[in-house]
């Protein structure tokens, strides 16, 4: 295997043990301490302790993720639903479309990062 192969082959089981231990996770502490995540988010972040600083931070990254998916895709309007997804589900819905982007991309890590753009 070419080591460029290894890399992706690396990379895309990175991104299913990713999305598949953070379901799992979300699953159990949803059936522990129910579903009112936005909730429970904005009472963290507005305590202002070192906690909501880490999900203000969490939530700085997601809204990056989600200017980039709309970027890349040209603010298409089918870009304005992933990035939104990417916003609310976060790594969940993240990883498995950076996984579909390596696949349909075939492992072209420009093609992935910028899509259809040319360079300049």
């Amino acid at each position: 295997m070419k080591n460029s192969a290894l890399s992706h082959t690396v990379f895309r089981l990175l991104l299913i043990l990713i999305t598949t231990l953070v379901l799992w996770y979300t699953y159990v502490v949803g059936a522990n301490e129910g579903w009112n995540f936005f909730t429970v988010a904005i009472n963290v972040v507005t305590s202002f302790t070192w906690l909501g600083q880490f999900t203000l931070d969490f939530a700085s990254y997601l809204l990056l993720a989600s200017l980039w998916i709309l970027w890349r895709n040209q603010y298409s309007a089918s870009s304005v639903f992933i990035a939104l997804s990417a916003q609310i589900l976060g790594i969940a819905f993240f990883a498995p479309y950076l996984l579909y982007l390596s696949v349909v991309e075939k492992g072209n890590v420009q093609r992935i990062l910028v899509g259809n753009r040319t360079a300049m």
